[in-house]
């Protein structure tokens, strides 16, 4: 990737200066939409980030927003080019989670709940080739090689030696127990979860059956944090024909209340990582 630049932290980037933008100018985006003859979907797509943006795109909203500070109006423009490069993991062709991939990529921390498998970031490959070959049956051998590379390179994240991923994962005990793969291809999963929960930036809890019902029951969620205060923390829900991403403040707070609740009602780390490693040992009998 040119640069080292992340083209989808910098579209959340600019797509925020420009929501900012409009609304000190006190105009709602249908009436930006008006203005330069175009959809009011197509102004929100710009404003959350989930689309690209084109310096053209940059200089009409600027028009409209009359900034007249040149140095703001090329900062933008320069964040719109940015915005267009590509991440590392275009290089894979068509991939469904590329904006999460985006944001993964730069994010400082990750907090995670898996109600029925292990988090993609803690995988084995043998485990993540029966789980992506279980999941989409149709898929061909060489698309699911292709995710499982993505896999393996997103896991560069948690495994770098220089400011690693925080990653915090709570997983209920039904993820330990359904068997992926096989009995081996498990216990060599569970032995590896209790080991890279050994890591000082890595954090593994099991949420066991007996907890009963709990805030997670409604499924799988993850909640990302940047290190950089300008861009917002997103929660992430992952769908089977497309994904949910949630940035306003009231929802993030909503979804790490909830989290903070999973945490209190887990095992904790070290009762966790005993938990994990007795399971282990089941599969190898």
């Amino acid at each position: 990737m040119a640069s080292n630049v992340n083209p989808t932290v910098r579209r959340r980037r600019l797509g925020q200066e420009l929501r900012r933008l409009r609304e000190l100018k006190g105009m709602t985006a249908e009436e930006v939409a008006e203005r330069l003859l175009v959809s009011q979907s197509k102004i929100s797509r710009l404003e959350n980030g989930r689309r690209s943006i084109s310096q053209r795109d940059v200089r009409d909203l600027c028009g409209v927003y009359e900034v007249e500070d040149v140095r703001i109006v090329d900062s933008l423009m320069q964040m719109a080019k940015d915005s267009r490069q590509q991440g590392w993991w275009h290089s894979f062709g068509d991939i469904p989670y590329s904006v999460y991939i985006g944001l993964e990529t730069d994010a400082a921390s990750l907090r995670a709940y898996e109600p029925q498998i292990i988090p993609g970031l803690l995988q084995t490959r043998p485990y993540a080739e029966a789980l992506i070959q279980g999941a989409l049956p149709e898929t061909s051998t060489a698309d699911i090689e292709k995710r499982v590379q993505v896999r393996l390179r997103r896991q560069e994240r948690v495994s770098a030696e220089e400011s690693p991923l925080r990653l915090w994962a709570v997983l209920d005990e039904a993820s330990l127990h359904r068997v992926v793969g096989s009995r081996l291809v498990m216990r060599e999963q569970l032995e590896h979860l209790a080991e890279m929960s050994q890591l000082p930036h890595i954090t593994v809890q099991v949420l066991p059956y007996e907890v009963g019902a709990h805030p997670g029951l409604n499924g799988q969620y993850a909640i990302l944090e940047f290190p950089d205060a300008a861009d917002s923390s997103v929660v992430y829900i992952e769908g089977v024909t497309s994904d949910l991403y949630l940035e306003k403040a009231a929802d993030v707070q909503k979804y790490s209340v909830m989290y903070e609740h999973l945490r209190a009602q887990a095992l904790n780390v070290d009762q966790s990582r005993q938990f994990i490693a007795d399971i282990a040992k089941e599969y190898a009998r």
